[in-house]
């Protein structure tokens, strides 16, 4: 099976798997990361294959969709992947991306790394900020019945991973306790400068938002 095959197999597989997801981590961020992590990896020395396999199975069992279980996502993606037999190296370098992209608070040291990671990385991070980020955030804060804001609980920047997983803090709190952090944390030089320009757009955004929160103009 040649790659474009497999790659078409994947993505075949994940819109199925992926019908019913909530709105920010459905087929169209899974499509949007992938996209992304195209454009960055033209301009890195990368194998493609594995950052389109790790594009579109990064989030086939999101955790938090999964009682927090982290072992799901990465269960499914190597038994669909050696269903369609592809080559044991690339499935575990796959794996490891899947169980090392997420932000997971702070305080969390990554454990492993590759030039595919930091791809893949940097473009599932691209879609959690800008524009498209803000409006995946306040979804999953509606999802979770979550309060817009509420100006006397302060954004806890100092969570361990297990703090952060079952924070139930207000929507504008997560630009704060990760969002806005994006940014000094990408990887790449092209995911870098795709960042700045949408970490602006949150800042102005932010700004925006307390003006009319406070009824001024």
């Amino acid at each position: 099976m040649t790659a474009e095959e497999v790659i078409g197999k994947t993505v075949d597989f994940v819109k199925e798997s992926l019908q019913n997801a909530e709105g920010g981590h459905d087929w169209f961020h899974i499509e949007r990361v992938f996209k992304n992590a195209q454009l960055i990896s033209n301009e890195e020395d990368v194998d493609q294959t594995v950052i389109a396999l790790g594009a579109l199975l990064h989030d086939i069992a999101d955790s938090k969709f999964h009682d927090g279980d982290e072992s799901v996502g990465p269960r499914i993606a190597r038994t669909f992947l050696e269903d369609i037999n592809v080559q044991s190296k690339t499935i575990d370098h796959v794996i490891k991306i899947i169980e090392n992209i997420s932000f997971k608070g702070g305080n969390v040291d990554q454990k492993f790394r590759s030039p595919e990671l930091d791809v893949v990385q940097d473009a599932d991070r691209l879609d959690a900020i800008g524009a498209v980020g803000i409006a995946r955030c306040f979804n999953y804060g509606g999802f979770k019945n979550r309060a817009i804001y509420d100006p006397e609980i302060l954004p806890n920047l100092n969570m361990t991973k297990e703090e952060y997983k079952n924070s139930a803090a207000p929507t504008i709190n997560h630009f704060y306790e990760k969002l806005l952090l994006l940014k000094d944390r990408m990887n790449t030089e092209t995911g870098k400068k795709i960042a700045t320009q949408r970490h602006t757009f949150m800042e102005q955004y932010l700004d925006q938002f307390y003006k009319e929160w406070k009824g001024q103009l």
